[in-house]
Parts: structure tokens; sequence; C-alpha cells
């Protein structure tokens, strides 16, 4: 049985999405991402699962630092989990006995407009997680009557659904990762994702448009790019990106290549198969065969077979 790391406490949103990623896995909550990414560095745990980020929010920025920052560690596998909020008290509390709500920032972010209309006399109080906000509203004599979570976390705590998808938007998705210390690639399966670190090697005008050009010119789209402070001064950043592609395809693996010549340093954080299945659109001169015939080109020219 593997041992997964994850965010806890039990009953978040986190703790779902390794249900569904890694259904048999021996569960092993964490109080932080960083102490996930950390069991799973020291052999403390055989993988962690850590959201990347979320289609409201953007990045996880604690989940991005680690990766560039911590001792390497490979994706190897994604979920993309749609959020929905469920209002969870105590059993015979109605919403008019509501008035103060426990939540995380992030879900009284997604959840303003059901707030302000539903519980628009409420107080309401950040909470560490979702899964905390519950906890803590599941203790007798608890000072909330009510927290905003997973519908997960009322079944961990003993709470009553009294609402369920409060979220603003029922379109919000959440991406997770699965994520191992360095070892074997999963195999490229046609519809696939990178995702790489890079830190320029010095700062300068066009520096940026030399790092994209070395995706463009091989055909290589980019379904996201973040910068994130490298924390040496105002100004001074290092980039996420995900592309298209498996390291193992041709234009993705000259792509990489190009960036490590020109960059000071590029983190390679792995190839697996994109959660939506969606396979990349390669447009003409950038497949396999089309690299393999250049390089055979060039080859018979170098040896003199003009």
């Amino acid at each position: 049985m593997s041992r997964i790391a994850y965010l806890g406490p039990e009953g978040t949103f986190t703790e779902e999405a390794l249900r569904l990623l890694e259904p048999g896995a021996e569960r092993l909550p964490s109080a932080t991402v960083t102490a996930a990414l950390n069991a799973v560095r020291s052999g403390d745990a055989d993988a962690a699962v850590v959201p990347l980020e979320n289609s409201l929010e953007g990045g996880i920025t604690t989940t991005l630092d680690e990766f560039a920052w911590g001792e390497p560690l490979l994706i190897t596998a994604e979920l993309l989990l749609p959020v929905r909020f469920s209002l969870l008290v105590r059993p015979d509390t109605g919403l008019a006995h509501i008035k103060r709500v426990y939540t995380h920032p992030a879900a009284i972010t997604q959840c303003r407009g059901f707030l302000n209309r539903e519980l628009a006399d409420a107080v309401v109080v950040s909470a560490p997680s979702t899964a905390a906000a519950a906890q803590e509203v599941s203790l007798p004599g608890s000072p909330y009557d009510a927290a905003i979570a997973a519908r997960i976390a009322g079944e961990h705590y003993g709470l009553v659904e009294l609402m369920d998808d409060v979220g603003d938007r029922s379109d919000t998705v959440t991406r997770f990762v699965r994520v191992t210390r360095p070892g074997a690639l999963p195999e490229p399966t046609g519809s696939d994702r990178t995702t790489l670190v890079v830190f320029l090697a010095d700062d300068h005008p066009g520096a940026l448009l030399e790092m994209l050009t070395e995706f463009s010119v091989r055909g290589v789209n980019l379904s996201r790019i973040e910068s994130r402070p490298t924390g040496q001064g105002i100004g001074r950043y290092f980039f996420h990106f995900d592309l298209e592609g498996h390291v193992a395809d041709a234009r993705v693996g000259e792509a990489i290549a190009g960036l490590h010549r020109i960059c000071g340093e590029v983190r390679f954080l792995g190839s697996y198969p994109r959660a939506d299945g969606m396979a990349p659109s390669v447009k003409r001169g950038t497949t396999d065969p089309d690299f393999a015939g250049a390089q055979e080109w060039l080859d018979r020219i170098r040896a003199g077979r003009v």
C-alpha cells in the first residue's frame, strides 16, 4: 500500500483529490504543503498530493515556490477537481441561527456573493483551512455556528450539510498534482503536459522573449506561465511553465535543451498525462519524424554527401 502525504487536516479538498488519484493509499495528512513534500523527500511518504493552481485564484504560491527552491521532486500525475463548497452546521442549526461563519480566505472570496445574499449579518472569520474550520465548528462550545468547506469535511466531523454548492461560480476547478522523488517518467500518452521552473542567467532586454522563442520556433504550446520573485530584490523573477507534450517528444526535448543553453537554471518538474485528455495540435515541421528527417539531412551534409 502506498503512503501518500497530503495537505490536511482530514476533510480538505486535497484529501478528496487524493482519494480519486490513489483510492487504496494510506493517507497521511500534513499541516502544510511544505510538510507534505518534505515527507516525500525524507522517504516518510511514497508520494504527496498538493494543489498547484485554481481556475479563479491562479497558482498556489506555496507549491510553486517549494518546487523552485526545495530538493527536486517529480510530478507524475494531475487531477482537475471541481470545487463545490457546502455550508456545514451542527445538527439542529438553521440558517437563521448562523451568526459567525468560519472558513478559509479562498472560500470567502469564492463564496462572497452567497454570504452577502444569505448571511449578510453574519461575521465571517478566516480559518487555516476549510477542513480546520469544519473541525472547529464541530467542537462543543465552538464560537462559530457554521463552516464553509468541502462536503467530505462534514462527513469527517459529524456536521450537517445545510446548503450545497454555495460558491459564486459552479465551474471553479482546482488542479492537484501527485509528486514523487525523481525516478522513471510516465510513458508518453499523446496527451501529456510538461512542467518546468526556469531562472534567467541575467536580467536584460528581451530575456523573456528569448525563452518564449525556444518554444515558439519548435511549435510547443504553453498552457501556463507564471512569474515568481526570487527574493533577491525588486524586479528579479523566475518563471513556471506548463507546456503541451512530453519531454520524449522531439519538439519538447529540443525546446528544453534550448532553454538550458541560455538560462541560468532549468528545473524539470515532470512530463505526465493531462487530466483533461486533450492532445496538442502539432504544426507542420515539428513532428518527431520531421526532426529526425532534418537531423539525417544535416548528418549527410556534415559527411560530405550533398
